[in-house]
């Protein structure tokens, strides 16, 4: 097959690693630059170029599209799919997944576990905002932040009733959330291709450090999840409509809940800490599914 991986860089480890796993079974692999394309869009022959030149058709596409570039990356990608590429995620499901906001509301919606989660846009609402949410401390995040950036914990009222009426006074969309200290500073990376979770790492935040992330300094590390786990991180994939996902799960002294689910799973962090050949793995999924040009079933919303 030719498949076409939509990243910004040729450079990154992932985006190395489905390069390598695809060639290794076969294919022909191009990767595109989402922000080098532009696109005619009619209904006879709708293409993509770059540099003067229209894009060679493709069998599949696997969208590798940064946070910062969502709105341009997944319009290409519908232009793509218009063309009748294969995509590995959906251009619905990465802009259902990638705010926030509405997608813990589906996932919600499906009885999902979840923190309790608040939303207001004034500061008169802020009391009550924070006790509907449980009072401190609690988690104060930017709709907009990635990789644990815009996430402050208010250990205090004061300090919660400060941070929020900081970031409304910035016109931030911001949620609130319980924290859940019983986590323990950590939280559960799920990989899910398909219906399945093919490989799991725990994220141990660094001292002194409540962000499990790993670009905030935290660790990474093979862990073994429970029956209840595996069936949350799968609904979750599939309420957002996507094939491949990474779903973030922290444990609770009231079952598993689900922090985010991400559209564009990074796959260093997972690999290293697995051992285990998720490149390969997707791989394997697009040549059985895309030939039947099987997608997710959409969720709602």
């Amino acid at each position: 097959m030719r498949i076409a991986i939509l990243s910004r860089n040729p450079d990154l480890y992932s985006t190395r690693r489905l390069k390598e796993a695809a060639m290794e079974k076969g294919h022909e692999v191009k990767i595109i630059d989402v922000l080098k394309c532009y696109m005619n869009i009619n209904i006879q022959n709708p293409s993509i170029h770059v540099k003067g030149a229209e894009l060679p058709a493709f069998d599949v596409v696997i969208p590798r599209i940064g946070a910062s570039v969502t709105t341009y990356g997944t319009a290409v990608l519908r232009q793509f799919e218009m063309m009748g590429v294969y995509p590995l995620n959906e251009s619905v499901a990465i802009t259902r997944s990638r705010d926030k906001l509405r997608s813990l509301q589906l996932l919600s919606r499906k009885g999902i576990g979840l923190p309790v989660t608040g939303y207001a846009n004034k500061p008169s609402d802020i009391p009550d905002l924070i006790d509907m949410v449980g009072g401190p401390p609690l988690v104060v995040k930017l709709l907009e932040g990635t990789q644990g950036i815009g996430v402050v914990l208010a250990e205090t009222r004061k300090a919660a009733e400060s941070v929020i009426e900081a970031f409304m006074g910035l016109k931030a969309d911001i949620m609130v959330q319980e924290y859940i200290g019983e986590s323990g500073g950590a939280d559960i990376r799920c990989f899910v291709i398909g219906d399945k979770v093919i490989a799991a790492m725990q994220r141990q935040a660094a001292p002194g450090e409540f962000r499990s992330n790993l670009h905030r300094g935290g660790t990474a590390s093979l862990v073994r999840l429970s029956p209840a786990e595996r069936a949350t991180a799968v609904r979750a994939a599939k309420t957002m409509g996507l094939n491949v996902a990474g779903v973030d799960i922290l444990r609770s002294n009231h079952g598993p809940l689900v922090m985010e689910v991400n559209s564009s799973p990074g796959l260093e962090g997972i690999e290293t800490a697995t051992g285990k050949d998720v490149a390969g793995a997707i791989i394997s999924f697009i040549e059985k599914n895309a030939r039947q040009s099987r997608t997710k079933t959409r969720g709602r919303g």
